[in-house]
């Protein structure tokens, strides 16, 4: 955070300690190029008006020549160290306060000279908008010590009043500050939140379809177990019992699997009652996406005794792709294209960018990324280098173990 200073468990005393004894953490450098470079021109001005009040002092004042340039530093120093030691910046300018009263002459209205007083307020002012309120709160009470010990006559309290003002305007700056830093911080979480909520979810919905996939492949287990031997004449005992083992185990594996799909499922969310779709259903998704206005040309060779989860997952990654496609190159023409051999089966989505849009969030692609890794296969989404935005996944037609 910009602000700085003690911890709260100081209490009232803490950080009186911070702001006279304590050392001071620096501020970072500026971070605009512009400030920056106006940094040598304001140093300039600044020795400028460090001349001005010394002529002043040497002129009105019957001082040593070191006196008269230690009042004279003294009254801008503080100013340029005020940029990254604010707290530093105000112990000099305390210290200076009591300093610069030395053989003042009677006829002066302040026992200050002008730019000793501008440069105080502007340090009080950097303090307050860079450090905690109890620190701004103690500086404040400390510097009206010697406005009214030196200058009682001559309007202390107005001059008072002015101080407490410029302290609550730094004080202000300091708490919109510190607010905007936690607002930032804040939404910066809720969007990791966010982005962990839509990950997990994703997670969630691949593993409840996986199971209805595994499920499906574990009753048909079950049955044939148990079925075969009323198929099968002439079975031998052993291997009843065998079979029938195997169907216990089968059923007992299947309970299980239904009981976990009760923990994966939200209270609000219905089972599906449809089958889950696969690798035949994309010629469907298409047919919806040209409907929507989407361009899109596909080859889609028929492809038998792929398993049901990889057919899932092809089905998954194609709809996600053409929903990122229309999203962010809408009405750009699309094509598909799926390879297919004994041991994969490909899918090339490739759109042509229309508009300058973002990718957004990317959870859809974390989850097309896990869906394939999940069955061992790869999947590769980026642009072409054509101007184009390709999808790549590559799906063993059996999962590897």
């Amino acid at each position: 955070m910009e602000t700085n200073g003690p911890s709260a468990r100081g209490g009232v005393t803490g950080p009186l300690t911070y702001l006279t004894f304590k050392q001071e953490i620096p501020r970072p450098p500026a971070r605009r190029r512009w400030l920056r470079n106006l940094l040598p021109l304001l140093l300039l001005g600044l020795a400028g008006l460090g001349l001005t009040a010394g002529q002043w002092i040497a002129s009105v004042r019957e001082l040593p020549v070191p006196l008269d340039l230690l009042i004279a530093v003294g009254s801008v120093l503080p100013v340029a160290v005020a940029y990254r030691r604010p707290v530093l910046a105000w112990r000099l300018t305390f210290l200076m306060l009591f300093a610069g009263t030395i053989n003042a002459a009677p006829n002066e209205p302040w026992p200050w000279n002008t730019v000793q007083i501008i440069g105080a307020l502007f340090v009080l002012l950097r303090l307050a908008a860079t450090s905690e309120s109890l620190v701004t709160i103690w500086a404040v009470t400390l510097t009206l010590v010697p406005v009214f010990l030196y200058a009682p006559d001559a309007n202390a309290w107005g001059a008072g009043l002015l101080i407490v003002a410029v302290a609550a305007i730094g004080d202000i700056i300091s708490r919109r500050r510190r607010t905007r830093e936690l607002l930032e911080e804040q939404s910066e979480l809720n969007e990791l939140e966010r982005a962990k909520r839509a990950v997990l979810e994703e997670r969630a919905r691949i593993a409840r379809e996986m199971h209805d996939v595994v499920a499906h492949h574990m009753s048909m287990i079950a049955v044939q177990a148990e079925t075969a031997p009323y198929r099968v004449e002439g079975l031998p005992d052993a291997a009843k019992e065998e079979l029938t083992a195997i169907a216990t185990a089968a059923r007992e594996a299947l309970t299980d699997m239904r009981r976990l799909l009760g923990v994966l499922r939200s209270d609000q969310e219905e089972t599906p009652k449809e089958p889950q779709p696969g690798y035949a259903e994309i010629a469907d998704l298409v047919a919806t996406a040209r409907r929507a206005g989407l361009p899109v040309t596909c080859e889609l060779p028929e492809i038998g005794g792929l398993p049901d989860a990889t057919g899932l997952a092809a089905y998954r990654i194609v709809q996600e792709a053409l929903a990122n496609a229309a999203r962010h190159a809408p009405g750009g023409p699309v094509r598909l294209e799926a390879r297919v051999s004994p041991k994969r089966l490909e899918l090339i989505v490739r759109n042509e960018l229309t508009t300058d849009a973002p990718e957004g969030s990317g959870h859809g692609l974390v989850g097309m990324r896990e869906r394939v890794a999940l069955l061992g296969g790869e999947l590769d989404a980026g642009p072409d280098g054509e101007g184009g935005y390709r999808v790549v996944a590559r799906i063993p037609r059996q999962r590897k173990v």
